[in-house]
């Protein structure tokens, strides 16, 4: 199993113990935490020692492939970009540090981790949700091929409540599509 995938400038890796003290102070900028899911607010330590050894187990068992987003050029861990397996398809989720929004590193990860699912996970379908008030994450998910499937309430655990997000969907087709042309 692929353990780093990388792009022009991006190298995504494992997380490990070493990244923990990159990832506290970006997680916990309630203007990344309000836009995901499943990370809280306020973000801490003990929440990243979680999430690494929650990584680990998980790719072991061939269930989750969490990455951080570095850059090549000085090893910087800017956020991070994972694959969640669910029913025989896989659920994509990233975020990016605050400082490192509006450079296409969002876009970039998400092209590379799009690539990895079909074609070293051969999946069918990759899906992604959005919240309706981050449409930046939108665009992003557009670009790389994802369309609108439906619009659904989804729990966001930093505001505590539930949210109106936008799921989006890409089927091994569209992406073969996309690649050949």
């Amino acid at each position: 199993m692929c353990q780093s995938l990388e792009s022009e400038r991006l190298l995504l890796r494992p997380p490990g113990r070493r990244d923990i003290p990159a990832i506290v102070p970006l997680a916990n900028d309630y203007d990344v935490a309000k836009n995901l899911a499943k990370m809280p607010h306020p973000y801490s330590a003990q929440d990243a020692e979680w999430f690494v050894a929650n990584s680990e187990e998980k790719r072991a068992a061939g269930t989750d492939f969490a990455f951080v987003i570095t850059r090549k050029a000085d090893d910087a861990v800017m956020g991070c970009i994972g694959l969640h397996l669910n029913d025989g398809t896989f659920e994509f989720g990233y975020w990016l540090g605050k400082p490192y929004w509006k450079s296409g590193y969002a876009t970039e990860a998400a092209r590379r981790l799009v690539a990895f699912a079909f074609d070293d996970m051969q999946a069918d379908t990759v899906w992604a949700g959005w919240f309706h008030d981050n449409p930046r994450s939108g665009n992003v998910l557009h670009k790389v091929g994802l369309e609108a499937s439906r619009f659904e309430p989804r729990h966001c655990l930093a505001r505590g409540m539930d949210i109106g997000c936008n799921i989006t969907i890409l089927r091994r087709e569209a992406y073969v599509g996309r690649r050949a042309a």
